[in-house]
């Protein structure tokens, strides 16, 4: 995957962009704007941009201040936009060509779409036992063109584009079992990775906002993964951490350590997040974890 050192994000509350410099985790520049409420509302089948002259002119007021110099740049859509999935496969042929159909076919009952009007990415990873997994991401092209367009419409050109919790995850960067919960708008991102695997992955739409749910709502939604990962591998979780809950950081970081038994801390305090330089993890504190993850991606 190509690795541009600008990386934008369009989420349901902002449109953010940071620029990264040689040096791995060195921010050199990085703006962001509000979006009006409803001008991006996330989903895998309807219409995500509702109101594309907010979120441009969002996007014209972030490359003012943060110029693209006419490079491609990696595009971070909102998770809903895409579905996620960890798929144990026997073999998967090596040729693109070979491989897509068969993913497409595996596809084809998970997803509430046309699985031939997708876009599709996977990468291959070792399962528990040693057995192939690949993990697959998909999404209808339409839904990807939407922001795409947007971005052409003020004459930048995407090279990558990554759901973005996906992007989040080199954040961590922490050897066995890892827990992840985000919170970004009413989209509550539920992962678990075993050092560098991905073994689960579960995005869902919560049903009131950040202020008015309570701990027991998120808790209702990451029992589910945990329990999964529990019965999957064989083990428990060894650590959590928390992104995009903000002033309620607290309270659910407590609810969660509590009906785990293990240890929360904001991402903030993940060792993948340690090799950012302080200006990167100002990124944090703002809730732009998704370009910070970026970063520990290799961009370069």
């Amino acid at each position: 995957m190509p690795h541009p050192a600008l990386v934008v994000e369009i989420a349901a509350g902002h449109v953010a962009a940071a620029r990264w410099g040689a040096s791995r985790g060195s921010l050199e520049s990085y703006a962001a704007e509000p979006l009006p409420g409803g001008s991006v509302m996330p989903s895998p089948v309807e219409t995500n941009v509702t109101q594309p002259d907010a979120v441009r002119e969002g996007l014209r007021r972030v490359f003012g201040r943060l110029p693209h110099r006419g490079a491609p740049l990696a595009l971070l859509v909102p998770d809903m936009a895409v579905r996620v999935f960890v798929l144990p496969f026997e073999n998967l042929p090596r040729k693109a060509q070979d491989a897509l159909p068969l993913l497409r076919w595996r596809l084809k009952k998970s997803v509430p779409f046309d699985v031939d009007e997708t876009t599709v990415s996977w990468m291959r990873q070792a399962g528990r036992d040693g057995s192939l997994e690949v993990v697959t991401a998909i999404a209808r092209r339409r839904i990807l063109r939407e922001y795409e367009e947007l971005l052409e419409s003020v004459g930048i050109r995407p090279g990558v584009v990554l759901s973005s919790s996906l992007a989040t995850l080199p954040l961590l960067g922490e050897s066995g079992a890892t827990l992840l919960a985000r919170l970004c708008g009413s989209t509550l991102t539920t992962v678990v990775v075993q050092g560098e695997s991905l073994c689960v992955y579960r995005s869902t739409e919560l049903s009131a906002g950040p202020r008015q749910f309570d701990a027991q709502a998120v808790l209702d939604e990451v029992f589910p993964a945990v329990a999964y990962f529990q019965d999957t591998w064989g083990r428990e979780i060894d650590r959590a951490y928390l992104a995009g809950f903000g002033e309620k950081s607290d309270l659910f970081r407590d609810a969660l350590g509590r009906e785990l038994n293990i240890g929360v801390e904001p991402i903030a305090a993940a060792r993948g997040a340690q090799s950012l330089d302080s200006q990167g993890k100002g990124l944090l504190r703002q809730g732009l974890d998704g370009l910070a993850g970026w970063a520990m991606n290799g961009a370069s």
